[in-house]
């Protein structure tokens, strides 16, 4: 039977701006092999598997290479996408079950903005893994670590929007977020996320760096509602606030394209 294929933007307002994300909606669970095969023939940053169950929806992400424990920008497209469809009531919050983070919440906010119920991600000061300064050629005024991988800030917003890094020198390191304090004033802070490792050379607008950059700039900034912007070619905003140890990240979406997978 075709599986519906939706190609959505996420963290945009705009088509063409924010992060690609494939939406697959299933009616039974998918082959792991199958589901590789589609994100890889897909070739964006990733595709999202969603199938309904009895308390909400199963949800899988997969990059052109593997698949991943958590992605923030494809589980706000699979939300905008159950609502569009109406698979899912336009005021029922969308619960999604996943296989390493557990329960992820996503419901509609003011002016079309989605926001996102994300386990935080608080990053703990560390060294550098030995070439990574090098490889992304920049003298870090700050390092840390967080599960999504390193967190590197840097002294100026001109330094992140600069980037040139050696990616196949990264493709041996962790993946890597490289942060500053904003210049101006619409947002409080940005950032650029590579992982080449993982077939990801640069993420667009990544919702699960998000998760360590909201307590990261929190504190020191002092202030736990936050405006991130993602520097990278198409760019991104992402709203951020701490609530009980979770993550609420806001964002826009939207269908570039609909269509089925033919096997």
């Amino acid at each position: 039977m075709p599986v519906p294929l939706f190609h959505v933007d996420a963290f945009a307002s705009a088509p063409f701006t924010g992060n690609p994300a494939t939406v697959c909606l299933l009616d039974e669970p998918g082959d792991e092999h199958w589901m590789q095969g589609v994100a890889a023939e897909m070739n964006l940053a990733e595709t999202a598997f969603v199938r309904p169950l009895d308390d909400g929806f199963e949800l899988r992400w997969f990059t052109p290479t593997t698949e991943v424990e958590l992605c923030g920008h494809a589980t706000l497209a699979s939300a905008h996408v159950l609502w569009e469809t109406g698979r899912l009531a336009r005021d029922a919050p969308a619960h999604f079950r996943t296989r390493v983070r557990g329960l992820l919440r996503a419901e509609r906010a003011a002016a079309e903005t989605i926001e996102l119920d994300f386990p935080s991600d608080p990053p703990a000061s560390a060294p550098l893994p030995d070439g990574m300064a090098e490889a992304l050629g920049v003298e870090p005024r700050n390092c840390a670590r967080a599960r999504v991988g390193s967190v590197v800030e840097v002294a100026t917003e001109d330094e992140v929007r600069a980037l040139q890094p050696d990616f196949r020198r990264l493709a041996q390191l962790e993946s890597v977020v490289v942060t500053s304090a904003a210049a101006g004033e619409s947002h409080d802070f940005v950032s650029r996320y590579f992982a080449p490792r993982y077939g990801i050379d640069e993420d667009p607008v990544t919702g699960s760096a998000h998760c360590a950059l909201a307590p990261y700039w929190t504190e020191r900034l002092g202030r736990d509602e936050l405006v991130g912007y993602q520097a990278s070619a198409r760019g991104g905003t992402v709203g951020v606030r701490l609530r009980d140890g979770r993550v609420l990240l806001g964002g826009r979406a939207v269908t570039v394209a609909r269509g089925q997978l033919a096997i």
